[in-house]
């Protein structure tokens, strides 16, 4: 499973290429996995399957989240104490196995542990990947490397709601096309997937240097002015990922109870989600070239203006899909500059465990956007109130982002391993 220490031999292309492809299509799973739910629950609630109601469909969503939390929490250590390559493994197997028994449960309790399970193996996935992958990109450039990477996340999204537009009234076969191709994929991340070099030489140096070596784990987030970029970039990670989950899974339910058509409805969560794999490779490219916080404010702002827009009435469908459009290309790239951000700035040592711990307190957001929006569903108020709510986190995203002192940015070379 773990390869030796000592120096690798110089990798071809093609060798370099393949983890780049494996981790996209490992959080390409992800997104189609965790995208899946908001993609059934109007069919889940039209037709009542298997028992559900507002308050289960709010139920299922917020434990499928706690579960996605509590694996990118627990993720970090581990990631950083074994290895990518294993963890990575282990939790595509993990989350296709659970993913495919959603398909057959047979009640709303049993949908929701299997949904719950899964969840842990997919918020510990993208951690692990973008732990891997800043490693991997020899630039020292994040910002391109990170987005790209999490496009993967969204053509999964994009993916799910194209066959939900034609397959919803079948809800079992979206779930089992979701665990089928994570199971196809593990031979290939067996086979394919090395163990990231920066990984191994940071573990060699601890080894043979522990005294000075760089703190490790959770010491390593709360070290000098490490302190106060770590609250920040939490708080940000916890606004981002509220809007990135509420959006995602009750966007459908939003414009449907807007009076909007239901596959209409599926439509714009497959614009929102295209709309997000344009602004990851714009704001990549924009991260590397002119500073990752810079273009992480400006796209919460963004955000903030579009998502209050969504709250008006369009009768234009042609217009609403555009702003549908636009505001997918700020919401979800600026949670994703965040991760961009710490993979940066923390070393080789705990660049794992602050991924994880940024992906696990934004999954406290992720859990608690749904279970606000269903609770509004639930209410009969959703539209236009969610996007309000919406908005105003944006603008809670900005300045979370705004107290991370720009000073630390400029040591990222003396910090990086």
């Amino acid at each position: 499973m773990s390869a030796s220490p000592a120096a690798p031999s110089r990798p071809t292309p093609a060798d370099t290429r393949w983890p780049a492809v494996l981790c996209w299509l490992a959080v390409a799973l992800e997104g189609f996995d965790l995208v899946v739910l908001g993609a059934v629950i109007p069919q889940l609630l039209a037709t009542g399957a298997l028992g559900f109601t507002p308050e289960a469909a709010t139920l299922v969503a917020t434990m499928s989240l706690v579960g996605v939390g509590l694996g990118a929490a627990v993720v970090g250590p581990i990631v950083d104490r074994v290895g990518r390559r294993s963890t990575i493994i282990a939790c595509v197997i993990i989350f296709s196995v659970f993913t495919l028994l959603v398909a057959f449960a047979p009640n709303v309790a049993l949908f929701t542990v299997f949904r719950f399970i899964a969840g842990l193996a997919l918020g510990a996935v993208m951690p692990s990947c973008l732990a891997y992958i800043s490693e991997h990109n020899r630039s020292g450039k994040t910002g391109k490397a990170t987005t790209l990477t999490m496009t993967g996340y969204h053509a999964g999204a994009v993916a799910i709601s194209l066959l939900a537009v034609f397959y919803s009234h079948n809800w079992h076969l979206l779930f089992i096309a979701g665990g089928v191709a994570g199971l196809l994929m593990v031979p290939l991340l067996w086979w394919k997937l090395p163990e990231s070099t920066a990984f191994l030489a940071a573990r060699s140096r601890q080894s043979t240097e522990a005294a000075a070596a760089p703190k490790t784990g959770m010491r390593g987030l709360f070290t000098g002015r490490f302190a106060l970029v770590t609250i920040g970039v939490w708080a940000a990670s916890f606004m981002g990922l509220l809007l990135v989950y509420g959006l995602n899974t009750w966007l459908p339910q939003l414009m449907a109870d807007a009076g909007y058509e239901v596959s209409d409805s599926l439509v714009m969560l497959f614009v929102l989600n295209l709309g997000a794999v344009v602004g990851l490779v714009v704001a990549g490219w924009l991260a590397d070239r002119h500073g990752t916080k810079p273009v992480v404010l400006l796209w919460f702002v963004l955000a903030a203006v579009f998502l209050a827009i969504l709250s008006i009435p369009m009768s234009s469908q042609v217009l609403l899909n555009l702003a549908v459009f636009i505001t997918g290309v700020f919401v979800f790239s600026a949670q994703v500059l965040i991760y961009a951000f710490v993979s940066a700035i923390y070393p080789a040592t705990a660049r794992g465990t602050a991924l994880g711990m940024a992906s696990a307190v934004g999954r406290i957001g992720a859990i608690v956007g749904p279970f606000i929006t269903g609770t509004l569903v639930a209410a009969g108020i959703a539209y236009p109130w969610g996007f309000y709510l919406f908005a105003f986190v944006a603008v809670l995203g900005f300045l979370a982002m705004a107290i991370v002192p720009s000073a630390v940015g400029a040591r990222n070379a003396t910090l990086r391993a």
